[in-house]
């Protein structure tokens, strides 16, 4: 049955056509696209709504987790002894017992792949001792990520009144873990896998990592309440797109919205290199102990653009004349302005490659004094 059931949700991925020219198709309550490099939302559809996001809510915990291992508070080889609250989490699990010992490494497939709840107890409590000291850490890093919509009550996404987020804010969270923890995916892409040594198999809750091209993860959720939810990401030439649905009637209808909703962004949107359509002068320095500083791009010219408008992507310098000494390294000296026909994209500021100190008064004599003589 289960292989007819994979065969039969394949078939649908396949034939669903891409709702790339228009708008996508989404069954749900609210739904949210977007690109992880930039942070654009490229569709929103009741994004800012409060709802229960069932166990989506375990990319928070995962973020957690992360961080603390990529920080080197935690390392995955690390065993945690699994307490009898945690053991008696209902809903998703990988049945773990009072005292039973599990690596951090193991727990991390338990939560990603089969949604377990009592493997993410457990990681809670052994970083923070308690799942509640856990969930004031996941309140914490939600407010610093302007998740405004959010308020966790606990690590699993089990229903609990006043559990509540939005699309956006999942979208916000999901982007902040695969952005800058990208390791995750050594996770959230097993299909399938055992724990126990074999004895225990794992499969994978979201349907697309099988079956969706470049699909990277991240989290299923479901419940009677929340309905069907899921933070989708996948990647494909070199962009990274984040499908989040809230409140979907039913599985199958939650894979087809993640899909239409990816299919909608890759056949529309690029990642595009910018460059200086000439080369950068340098600036002259007044007073300084060099003449002249060189401009750079303060950060790396990458943006987003619909493909349909690659052709019509154009960029203009603006510098300043001249600056006076001190100079300091990174100190702003004018800008790359990015343009899509008549429309300005963004601004990329020009800064200083490096630091150039004000001469004394003795230098500024001898300037005089070299100029003087050069021109006799």
């Amino acid at each position: 049955m289960k292989k007819l059931a994979a065969a039969l949700l394949a078939a649908t991925l396949l034939v669903l056509p891409a709702q790339a020219s228009g708008t996508p198709a989404v069954d749900a309550g609210a739904a949210v696209l977007m690109e992880k490099e930039t942070g654009t939302l490229l569709y929103e559809q009741n994004s800012d709504d409060k709802l229960e996001p069932a166990s989506v809510t375990k990319v928070m915990t995962l973020l957690l987790v992360m961080e603390a291992i990529d920080s080197g508070s935690l390392s995955r080889e690390d065993v945690v002894t699994v307490s009898a609250y945690a053991a008696s989490m209902g809903g998703s699990q990988v049945y773990l017992k009072e005292g039973e010992q599990m690596t951090v490494n193991d727990l991390l497939k338990a939560v990603t792949v089969a949604s377990g709840n009592d493997a993410s107890v457990a990681l809670a409590e052994h970083l923070a001792g308690s799942e509640g000291a856990f969930v004031e850490r996941m309140n914490q890093r939600a407010a610093q990520l302007g998740m405004a919509d959010t308020h966790f009550l606990n690590c699993t996404g089990l229903p609990a009144p006043g559990h509540l987020t939005s699309a956006h804010d999942i979208a916000l969270m999901s982007r902040e873990l695969i952005l800058n923890h990208p390791s995750i995916r050594e996770y959230t892409t097993i299909w399938m896998d055992s724990l126990r040594n074999g004895q225990f198999q794992l499969s994978n809750t979201n349907k697309l990592i099988r079956f969706y091209d470049g699909a990277t993860g991240l989290k299923t959720g479901s419940t009677d309440a929340a309905g069907y939810c899921l933070s989708a990401t996948a990647e494909r030439d070199g962009m990274e797109l984040i499908a989040v649905i809230l409140k979907s009637p039913t599985k199958d209808t939650r894979t087809a919205a993640a899909q239409s909703l990816l299919n909608y962004g890759f056949a529309n949107y690029t990642l595009l290199d910018v460059y200086p359509n000439e080369a950068i002068a340098p600036v002259d320095v007044l007073l300084g102990e060099k003449e002249t500083v060189q401009p750079v791009l303060a950060q790396p010219s990458r943006i987003l653009v619909d493909k349909a408008a690659v052709n019509q992507v154009s960029t203009r310098l603006e510098l300043c004349e001249d600056v006076e000494a001190p100079v300091e390294a990174g100190q702003t000296l004018g800008r790359m302005v990015v343009t899509v026909g008549e429309e300005t994209l963004t601004a990329i500021p020009l800064v200083a490659c490096q630091e150039i100190p004000r001469l004394s008064t003795p230098g500024i004599f001898l300037r005089m004094l070299r100029t003087l003589l050069m021109a006799g």
